[in-house]
């Protein structure tokens, strides 16, 4: 039987600067500290703006949120791995598309919350 090759990638390549692997993870905990402040903010709207709009609106906009927030927290993770990985290789890091993404929910939200507070 073949003995399948390491695929833990820490073992792989070269170790990288220390300090470009110290700012990928203040990137990813810049990540993070966003994804917690949409957990806050939908907790926020739940818990303490009954008066913003009826409780469906403000139950799916925390819901949205929330779910945001997983994603967001995912990605940081997902995005952290593949630059350490690309680091240790030698290779060019990857460009992202989930900015643009990111960006477009950001200008739902800011319509949804405008449409809530005139409501």
């Amino acid at each position: 039987m073949q003995r399948q090759p390491n695929k833990n990638w820490r073992l792989q390549g070269d170790e990288p600067d220390y300090r470009f692997s110290l700012a990928n993870e203040r990137t990813y905990l810049a990540w993070i500290r966003t994804a917690l402040a949409l957990l806050a903010g939908a907790i926020g709207i739940d818990q303490l703006a009954p008066d913003l709009a009826n409780q469906d609106l403000r139950l799916v906009l925390s819901v949205f949120l929330c779910l945001c927030s997983g994603a967001l927290a995912i990605f940081a993770y997902r995005r952290w791995a593949l630059n350490e990985r690309a680091m240790r290789n030698n290779k060019q890091l990857r460009y992202t598309k989930f900015l643009k993404v990111i960006s477009g929910l950001l200008f739902a939200l800011t319509i949804f919350i405008i449409i809530m507070v005139l409501l």
